[in-house]
């Protein structure tokens, strides 16, 4: 019986696109938003008091990857997604607690 390898099924390969993922999902709200530095879209968006509602609205894709892993069989990377959404889950309990 011939078994196929599947690329990129590894938990570091889910755990970095976890992480990278949410990163590039605010950087999408910033360029959207039109402001002149990052600095002062983070601050616009710490003085509304809403950073961690755009850290976990930032999350929200990965979701998607996570379901793709799925469907595609590749398991490990899929636990990475996970390990990654609950990194930014501690640190959203962390920023809003303390």
């Amino acid at each position: 019986m011939l078994t196929k390898k599947l690329s990129y099924n590894s938990q570091l390969t889910g755990l970095i696109i976890g992480l990278l993922l949410p990163i590039l999902v605010m950087f999408l709200f910033y360029e959207f938003r039109n402001m002149q530095s990052f600095d002062m879209f983070i601050n616009l968006v710490k003085k509304a008091g809403i950073l961690t509602h755009l850290i976990s609205l930032c999350v929200v894709p990965n979701l998607l990857v996570f379901f793709i892993f799925m469907w595609t069989n590749r398991l490990f990377s899929a636990k990475g997604i996970i390990g990654a959404t609950f990194i930014y889950t501690f640190i959203v309990l962390i920023m809003k607690f303390f």
